[in-house]
């Protein structure tokens, strides 16, 4: 339990790339909080977890454990990013992605009305968008093209319905292509930055789909978690959905120049593989979260990219994770199945 005047607070996927963010900027005022780290390890590393917090080894989708880390921390705040990202991969791991990534979801909002939670934010993502023209703006009719971003937009309606009956409090953030220290460098699915590093310590051509001229404003980390961190302590930003990230946009192929050169090997090859079904230009307007938070920290893609790669060289390259628990083979892009069948 806390202390006296320390509030309780959940982080689920902390020991995850954002997650792992998240619990060390709340350590930074460890004397007001009572870190709970949630993560079942899936795609986070215990390493990642901070000393000073408590952690717990779990999944938000065991209802019975989130029912009993409410009923004996009574959280005062819960920071909602534990969830399975990989947007693409979606498609084929329905059933995975809805039990994850909303019913765990609904088990947290749950609990958090029965024990009078003051604030849920949540992350949700840049994908509930679609392929509505950019830049994204929060007044936009979402309209999500794949499983996680209807998943996303989902909890984020069932987080307004719960406001509306009950009272929670909610903040949603739609990140957007973050990346930085403390990614997952072996996912073969997400993290395009990763990717690329990862190939590259390798000796391996950074491999792009398609043309490589879809185009996403890369975020760095750093930039967009002291929003999310301050967020419930902010009168402004309660019950608001905020896009949060960089504002710049680059191609495919601009960012596999600009990763190369950040780890100091400029003329790296590159390959292109058959396209895949995604959105082709994909970035966000940030008016409404400057209007509430001020203006936030903006480092550029290349000083970005230099403190990912000063990280990335010191850090250890897993062995690759792939999920292996496909429910649908059908349309699978072909990098991924060659990981199905290595096992």
């Amino acid at each position: 339990m806390s202390g006296n005047n320390q509030k309780n607070v959940l982080v689920t996927g902390a020991a995850g790339f954002i997650g792992t963010h998240v619990v060390r900027e709340l350590q930074k005022t460890q004397d007001e909080y009572n870190i709970v780290a949630l993560d079942d390890l899936s795609g986070g590393f215990i390493e990642n977890i901070p000393q000073g917090v408590t952690f717990i080894q779990g999944s938000v989708s065991d209802a019975n454990l989130i029912t009993e880390l409410f009923t004996k921390y009574k959280f005062e705040y819960v920071y909602h990013l534990g969830a399975y990202a990989a947007e693409g991969l979606s498609h084929f791991i329905r059933r995975f992605n809805y039990t994850n990534n909303l019913i765990g979801s609904i088990n947290l909002i749950n609990e958090a009305v029965k024990v009078g939670t003051k604030c849920f934010v949540f992350t949700s993502s840049i994908a509930v968008y679609g392929a509505i023209e950019p830049p994204m703006t929060e007044e936009k009719t979402p309209h999500p093209e794949d499983p996680y971003g209807i998943s996303k937009l989902a909890v984020e309606l069932d987080l307004m319905a719960a406001h509306s009956m009950f009272g929670l409090n909610y903040v949603i953030f739609r990140p957007h292509n973050v990346y930085g220290e403390y990614q997952n460098l072996s996912d073969p699915y997400r993290n395009v930055i990763g990717i690329f590093m990862k190939q590259i310590f390798e000796g391996q051509p950074m491999t792009i789909f398609g043309d490589g001229e879809q185009q996403r404003a890369f975020s760095y980390v750093g930039d967009i978690i002291p929003l999310i961190v301050q967020s419930p302590t902010i009168p402004g930003a309660l019950n608001n959905v905020f896009n949060v990230g960089a504002d710049k946009p680059y191609t495919v192929n601009e960012l596999a120049s600009k990763v190369a050169i950040a780890l100091g090997k400029p003329d790296h090859p590159t390959v292109h593989l058959p396209p895949r079904n995604e959105v082709g230009i994909a970035y966000s307007d940030h008016s409404k979260a400057k209007s509430v938070f001020g203006d936030s920290p903006h480092t550029s893609l290349d000083d970005g990219l230099e403190k990912m790669a000063a990280w990335a060289k010191t850090t250890t390259i897993r062995p690759l994770k792939p999920f292996t628990a496909i429910e649908v083979g059908k349309n699978m892009p072909p990098s991924w199945i060659k990981y199905l069948d290595n096992q």
